[in-house]
């Protein structure tokens, strides 16, 4: 059971460790974080564990994009046809496009630095939290991990490595959506078809519109579980570093010193 009780005299808190997922404050390169905004609007606030704002752009992405038609015409654009892109693209959809995709990066940006200036005061003041956390549904803790696991688990399907690492809400959302991904891409009845040789069935099977979404899905699945592999086991040892100075150090062996030996 998670026992800690926050006082008046803590501020900021570097990490908070529930059930479903431990969040933390750590630095951040923001330019990284405004890229993953632009590849897929959303996923440059999961990183910063702005769910909610992430998830709301996430889902954007997905329906105004498909009205739009916009992965569909950035394959024929990469096909060279120019022509074929214009067409298909929707331009009411597309003028609603525009200004919430720059947002999302331009807001991913200014939160990054912002929570960066957070988490160096949180580091000086270095507030108690609990590590340690049990309920009726899950139990979770900081321990050290793999992140090349995480990687791992991450390839073979995208959110068995924040499962890897306890991040159930991005795991959950990821999965599900991989899910959809591959089912409206049509991604596995073209591989099936690449097996068997029928290279002109498998491209007629695939739908690019949605086999465009797969590849960030796949890229950031692997990123997040990475890095936040790397930061739980920071966190895990600066907290078992904080535990140990505070309940050992202060207790010092006085050696006892001959007067002799000090002449």
């Amino acid at each position: 059971m998670n026992n800690f009780q926050p006082t008046n005299k803590e501020r900021r808190f570097k990490a908070y460790v529930s059930p479903i997922g431990t969040t933390q404050l750590h630095l951040r390169n923001p330019y990284i974080v405004a890229w993953w905004s632009a590849a897929f609007p959303g996923f440059g606030h999961l990183l910063l564990s702005k769910y909610l704002r992430g998830y709301a752009l996430f889902l954007w992405e997905i329906l105004v994009n498909n009205m739009a038609n916009i992965n569909l015409a950035i394959v024929h654009s990469f096909t060279g046809n120019i022509d074929m892109a214009k067409e298909v693209l929707e331009p009411r959809w597309m003028l609603l496009y525009l200004p919430v995709y720059f947002f999302g990066i331009w807001d991913s940006y200014r939160t990054s630095v912002d929570m960066n200036k957070v988490f160096i005061l949180a580091e000086r003041e270095n507030a108690d939290f609990t590590s340690y956390t049990i309920g009726a549904l899950e139990i979770n803790y900081l321990d050290k991990r793999r992140p090349i696991m995480a990687v791992l688990w991450s390839l073979f399907t995208p959110g068995l490595g924040q499962l890897y690492i306890h991040r159930v809400l991005t795991a959950a959302f990821t999965m599900a959506f991989m899910i959809a991904f591959v089912y409206f891409s049509n991604v596995l009845v073209a591989i099936h078809y690449l097996f068997i040789g029928e290279i002109g069935q498998a491209t007629a099977a695939l739908d690019p519109q949605w086999f465009l979404f797969i590849p960030s899905h796949f890229g950031f699945a692997v990123y997040d579980s990475y890095v936040n592999t790397v930061e739980n086991n920071k966190l895990y040892e600066s907290e078992q570093r904080k535990f140990l100075r505070k309940k050992y150090q202060h207790y010092r062996v006085k050696i006892p010193v001959k007067v002799d030996e000090v002449k």
